[in-house]
């Protein structure tokens, strides 16, 4: 009888587990750095978490991202200097163009 009860608890709460995670809607955010030549890596910092993004001709993408407020650091390149951009929020479902982050000598 008792794992008939466990069996009926659990087939409850399965669905109500996975829609819960279903609901979940993940963003991101998107840039490019000029001059191309000026960085060569990009991580986003979420708390102690880095994430690194790959770069095509200095237009960066971090996808996948749960709503929240990040920053994102830019290595540059002698003689540029690294960048940091604060405070960059990300939305439900949407996607935070940047535009064009032109790095300082």
């Amino acid at each position: 009888m008792k794992k008939l009860n466990i069996i009926v608890v659990i087939m409850v709460m399965l669905p109500l587990i996975l829609c819960a995670f279903a609901n979940i809607k993940l963003g991101g955010i998107t840039g490019k750095i000029t001059p191309v030549t000026g960085t060569s890596a990009v991580a986003l910092v979420a708390g102690t978490d880095t994430l690194r993004a790959e770069l095509n001709q200095g237009i960066f993408s971090f996808t996948n991202l749960k709503e929240g407020v990040y920053k994102v650091w830019i290595k540059g390149n002698a003689p540029y200097k690294d960048a940091t951009i604060e405070n960059v929020a990300v939305k439900d479902s949407s996607t935070t163009d940047l535009g064009e982050i032109k790095l300082q000598q």
